[in-house]
C-alpha cells in the first residue's frame, strides 16, 4: 500500500553535513526530518516558537530512523511527512527520497508529545491540524 503524505519539502545536501565517507553523516538526518516537521506546521501557519510563548510545547518522545541509501554532497532530495494521533502522542512518519530517481534513503518515526503549561496533554491546536489534513 502507498504512503499517503500530507507535506513534502525539497532539499540539498551541503558539503559540511558529509563525512569522511563521503556520505551525509547519520545525525543530519534527524535536522533534515525537524526542519521538515516545523515546515509542515509553518505551511500550516502555526509559529513553532509562538507555541511556546503559548505554553506549548511539542517534543520529541521517540525517534526511529532506518537508514536505506546513502545521500552524498550535492544530492537533491524530498523530505515527505504524514501524521496520525494515537492516544496523547503525535506520530509523525517522515521518509526522504534521492531525487530525481525517488530512491529511498530514509524511512522514520517520531512519536511527539505536547507539553502544555509543564503538563503532558492532546493539544487542540494539534488535532485541529489532522483533522484539516484528513480533507
Amino acid at each position: 500500500m502507498a504512503q499517503e503524505y500530507t507535506f513534502e519539502i525539497e532539499m540539498k545536501v551541503r558539503d559540511y553535513e558529509c563525512d569522511l565517507q563521503g556520505i551525509v553523516n547519520n545525525a543530519n538526518y534527524q535536522h533534515y526530518i525537524e526542519h521538515t516537521r516545523h515546515e509542515f506546521l509553518r505551511a500550516n501557519n502555526i509559529s513553532f516558537a509562538q507555541l511556546h510563548e503559548e505554553g506549548i510545547d511539542p517534543v520529541v518522545a521517540r525517534l526511529n530512523m532506518a537508514f536505506k541509501t546513502p545521500l552524498t554532497s550535492g544530492d537533491s532530495f524530498v523530505s515527505k511527512l504524514r501524521v496520525e494521533k494515537d492516544g496523547v502522542k503525535y506520530v509523525f512518519y517522515q521518509d526522504i527520497f534521492r531525487l530525481p530517481d525517488m530512491k529511498c534513503c530514509l524511512k522514520s518515526q517520531v512519536d511527539t508529545v505536547c507539553i502544555i503549561n509543564g503538563r503532558m496533554r492532546t493539544c487542540e491546536i494539534f488535532d485541529h491540524l489532522l483533522s484539516d489534513n484528513k480533507e
